[in-house]
């Protein structure tokens, strides 16, 4: 028998035990409750059965028949992804480009989970087991600096921390053209583009959404700017920018002009995410982690900077 213990992450507040922990720990939801029918969980040092609905924040600790194995994991190495960080709580990556955060489906290539796996990362096991330790994700074509817990306190730390909008995400974009003014907020709601599947738009019934940009540099053609996130929707920079009619070069999927992409050598948007900041779930110190740009995104910079003179 093997005990594992962990708390409750705020998305599964108010659910039953046996669906909790199939989703914690990757088991079937009658595996689950066969543990709890033995005695096998107890929340907050008390014994409950299958049926007990949690509270976030509650510790659970798990008798188990043994070590399970996480489900929908492909523990592939992932070429160039880097650790820049590594520690009981989390590991901070420098993701490329071409690597999803996770399995999901229709994707086929390397994730970032399953590159930690086979390097022998242990990776918290809250969250859908595709997705055991995500706590924020990044675009397929975007790269930079990501996070993953290792820790289940650190995950539900970590997931709160995202939410409640503490973590300073900073991005760089090049985009077309010199938004006006060089400083700004785009707010503007982003939800599905009903009309082309898998991209994302401004909507009147779409979520929440606030960027911040400052201009870094200026070319005849393009901008480079520092980006802050507010929130955290899926594509958001690329769906904002695009929005104001300055989309990130290279995005040709958001109407970035493809001869301009291809004078650059870009093949994706000129999109990374270069640091990332947040209070250390543990020992409740301001971390910041960054991510030089990778080749293709400084060539396109470099030809820029040469054009301009």
């Amino acid at each position: 028998m093997t005990e594992r213990s962990f708390l409750v992450p705020e998305g599964l507040e108010g659910e039953r035990v046996d669906v909790a922990l199939s989703r914690l720990l990757g088991l079937s939801r009658s595996a689950a409750a066969a543990i709890a029918a033995d005695d096998g969980v107890r929340v907050n040092d008390t014994v409950v059965g299958k049926s007990e609905r949690l509270i976030a924040g509650s510790r659970i600790d798990v008798q188990m028949p043994a070590e399970p194995e996480p489900l929908g994991i492909d523990a592939e190495p992932v070429p160039g992804m880097k650790i820049i960080y590594d520690d009981d709580a989390f590991v901070v990556v420098d993701k490329p480009i071409g690597v999803a955060a996770h399995s999901a489906a229709g994707w086929h290539g390397p994730t970032v989970i399953g590159g930690l796996v086979a390097a022998g990362y242990d990776i918290a096991t809250s969250g859908a087991a595709e997705r055991q330790g995500i706590v924020h994700r990044l675009d397929v074509g975007t790269s930079g600096v990501m996070v993953v817990a290792k820790g289940e306190h650190a995950y539900s730390v970590l997931k709160r921390a995202f939410k409640q909008r503490t973590v300073k995400k900073t991005y760089h974009a090049l985009v077309q053209g010199l938004p006006d003014p060089v400083i700004g907020t785009i707010e503007a709601p982003i939800g599905r583009n009903l009309r082309r599947d898998g991209l994302y738009a401004v909507r009147t019934d779409g979520k929440h959404a606030v960027t911040h940009y400052e201009v870094i540099e200026a070319y005849r053609s393009a901008t480079l700017l520092e980006v802050q996130l507010e929130t955290g929707r899926t594509h958001q920079i690329r769906v904002h920018m695009a929005a104001t009619k300055h989309p990130c070069c290279g995005d040709l999927p958001y109407g970035a002009d493809p001869v301009l992409a291809k004078k650059l050598g870009l093949e994706r948007q000129w999109l990374h995410a270069v640091e990332l900041g947040f209070t250390h779930p543990e020992t409740g110190e301001w971390v910041e982690f960054t991510s030089d740009y990778p080749e293709d995104l400084q060539t396109a910079l470099d030809l820029l900077r040469v054009a301009q003179g």
